[in-house]
Order: C-alpha cells, then sequence, then structure tokens
C-alpha cells in the first residue's frame, strides 16, 4: 500500500528541482530567457511546445493534477531537459486560460 504525500509536498519538491534545472541550464550557457517568477513547460502528446507560466499555477489544484500526471509518466527526469506534461495542447491552453482568468 503506497501513502500518497500531500500535494503542497509535491510542489514543493517540483518547485526544488525545476529552480536546480534552470541553475543547471543558466551554467550550461543553453538557458532560454524565462522571467523571474515563470517557469518553462513543454506540453503536448507527440510534439512537445513549450509555454512559460507563473510560479503561481504550482498552488492550483487543477494545475497540481497536471504535475500528478507528469510525475507518474516521467517521474523528476523528463526527456525534454525541463517539466513536460502530458496533456493536449488545447487541454493545457484551457486550464491556463482560466487560471490567469481567477
Amino acid at each position: 500500500m503506497a501513502i500518497r504525500m500531500p500535494r503542497i509536498i509535491h510542489a514543493k519538491h517540483f518547485l526544488r528541482w525545476s529552480l536546480s534545472l534552470k541553475a543547471k541550464l543558466e551554467a550550461s550557457s543553453a538557458a532560454f530567457d524565462v522571467p523571474k517568477g515563470y517557469l518553462a513547460v513543454y506540453v503536448g502528446e507527440s510534439e512537445k511546445k513549450q509555454f512559460v507560466i507563473p510560479i503561481s499555477y504550482l498552488n492550483q489544484p487543477s494545475f497540481q493534477d497536471l504535475l500528478s500526471q507528469a510525475e507518474e509518466e516521467f517521474g523528476f527526469d523528463h526527456p525534454m531537459g525541463g517539466l513536460t506534461i502530458p496533456c493536449r495542447e488545447d487541454i493545457f491552453i484551457d486550464l491556463t486560460a482560466r487560471l490567469g482568468g481567477s
């Protein structure tokens, strides 16, 4: 029987991981410009597209569901080198539009 960690612990772990990833990218000079307070993610089922989202989305339950899906599929070792979210692009755009309007 697996013990499920609370969502906030997943978000904190993810945030720590993403900050360390950003530091690694900057150190390797392969970094892309992501404004402070934002995070780059890759979205799509087959072809991945990069989106830059506010870090505040990490606190939203609907976005945390996507993070859980990403963790189940990829763990914390994402093939694109950054956070990859395994959902259709139109669903992601709809979700972020709703989050941005709230």
